[in-house]
C-alpha cells in the first residue's frame, strides 16, 4: 500500500500518535467525544506502541541481539499494528467537522467518471464495499497501481486482503470500536453518518499526489 506521506505520524526514530485534527466533539452528533478519545488514545496508541515494539524486536534480530525466530512473530506484528497506525492517521484527517461536496471539476472528477460513471455510482459502491466487509476492517477509495484507475475495496483487519502498491484516498473504519458506543451493531446508520462528514479536500489532494507518482 502506498500511501500520502505520513511524516506526522513518525518523529526521531518512532512510530508517534499524532493529535486529532479536531477537538473530539468536534464531529457530533456523527460521532461522541468519548468514542473519538478512546478510538484515537486507547486503540491507535496501541497500534503505535505494537508497531514500535515490533520493529524493535526486528532490529534486534538484525543485530545478533535476539534468535532469528522471533523475526517471523515480529514482521507479522509489525503489519498489522504499522497498517493499523497509517489507516487511522489517513482516517482522522479524511473527516471534517464541515460538511463538503465530492468535487467533480478537474482530474479528480474525470477520475470519478471514469470509474463510476458518476459522484453517485462511487459512493453506491463505497457504501456496498464498506458494509460487506466480514468482521473487523476498512472501506477503502484508492487508486490501482496497475491500471491508475480509482477503485474500492475493502481490507480486512488492517493488512488482508490488500492489493500490493495500493493507493488510499479515503478511509472508512468498520471495527466496532470505531461506532459501538453510538451505533451499537447498526454499521449502516454509522457509514451513512461517516459519509456527510467525508473531507473531500483532503481525498482530492490525496489523489492530485497520487497522479505525481505516475
Amino acid at each position: 500500500m502506498n500511501t500520502p506521506c505520513l511524516t506526522h505520524g513518525y518523529a526521531e526514530g518512532c512510530y508517534i500518535l499524532p493529535p486529532l485534527p479536531y477537538a473530539p466533539e468536534a464531529l457530533e452528533p456523527f460521532l461522541d467525544a468519548e468514542t473519538l478519545m478512546l478510538h484515537h488514545d486507547r486503540h491507535h496508541a496501541a497500534y503505535v506502541a505494537g508497531a514500535n515494539a515490533a520493529a524493535d524486536t526486528l532490529r534486534r534480530v538484525a543485530a545478533g541481539e535476539l534468535d532469528a525466530q522471533s523475526a517471523s512473530a515480529a514482521a507479522q506484528s509489525l503489519a498489522f499494528n504499522l497498517g493499523g497506525h497509517i489507516l487511522h492517521c489517513l482516517y482522522w484527517d479524511n473527516m471534517s467537522p464541515v460538511p463538503s461536496n465530492m468535487p467533480m471539476g478537474g482530474r479528480f472528477g474525470e477520475a470519478v467518471r471514469e470509474s463510476f460513471g458518476d459522484a453517485d455510482g462511487l459512493l453506491r459502491v463505497f457504501r456496498s464495499v464498506t458494509l460487506s466487509v466480514q468482521g473487523s476492517g476498512w472501506g477503502v477509495l484508492g487508486v490501482d497501481p496497475v491500471s491508475r484507475k480509482m477503485m474500492v475495496t475493502g481490507i480486512c483487519r488492517h493488512q488482508d486482503v490488500l492489493v500490493p502498491a495500493f493507493e488510499p484516498l479515503l478511509v472508512c473504519d468498520v471495527w466496532e470500536h470505531a461506532y459501538y458506543l453510538r451505533y451499537r451493531n447498526n454499521r449502516a446508520a454509522y457509514l451513512e453518518a461517516f459519509m456527510s462528514k467525508i473531507n473531500w479536500s483532503v481525498v482530492e489532494e490525496r489523489f492530485n499526489r497520487s497522479c505525481c507518482h505516475v
